[in-house]
């Protein structure tokens, strides 16, 4: 089972859909200009694991599971934790796209992004120290339809590119604090 077996994503309008980020572009606008400290947001995951190797996940009221596939330990009932981490790039891609589309005056009629990762196991299985444990490259393939020109979309890739938190998290390091506990 996926999770596109068991959500509905609601269809919207081009209308609907720049309704929605213009209310929510001027909202956050407004709380912001009110009190600076109100952009500052903190998100909670929580993970649990479940069978060989897979992660029973909730993020606020949402529950999913994360795994491997066989050859890398997992009973492959979900997707693996750098496939998400490639679907959360496309996902924030797309919601920015969308935003700045709508923020520049950019007719954005449909977005459909591919995402690769290349990744070196022998970091993972520690068999050489010296290759990256994560991605060493990532490509991101986008196709925008539009009335627009293709000059246009290199000022709104641009907008995104400057502007997407996803992406950041993979073009810069992150600081990142682990403290384990014995439970």
């Amino acid at each position: 089972m996926t999770l596109l077996d068991t959500v509905s994503v609601p269809t919207s309008t081009a209308d609907e859909r720049a309704d929605r980020l213009t209310a929510a572009g001027a909202a956050w606008s407004d709380r912001i200009a009110a009190d600076t400290a109100s952009a500052y947001l903190t998100y909670t995951v929580h993970g649990a694991g479940r069978g060989a190797v897979a992660t029973a996940i909730r993020a606020g009221k949402h529950e999913f599971v994360i795994d491997e596939p066989a050859a890398l330990a997992g009973d492959d009932v979900a997707a693996s934790p750098v496939e998400y981490a490639l679907a959360a790039l496309i996902s924030c891609q797309v919601v920015v796209y969308r935003l700045y589309a709508q923020a520049l005056g950019i007719q954005v009629d449909d977005i459909d992004i591919k995402a690769e990762g290349d990744l070196d196991a022998r970091r993972l299985f520690g068999i050489d120290e010296s290759v990256r444990a994560g991605f060493g490259a990532v490509r991101l393939n986008i196709a925008i339809s539009g009335p627009e020109s293709a000059e246009r979309y290199d000022e709104l890739r641009q907008a995104v590119d400057a502007h997407c938190p996803v992406l950041d998290l993979f073009e810069n390091a992150t600081p990142v604090t682990t403290v384990v506990t014995k439970a």
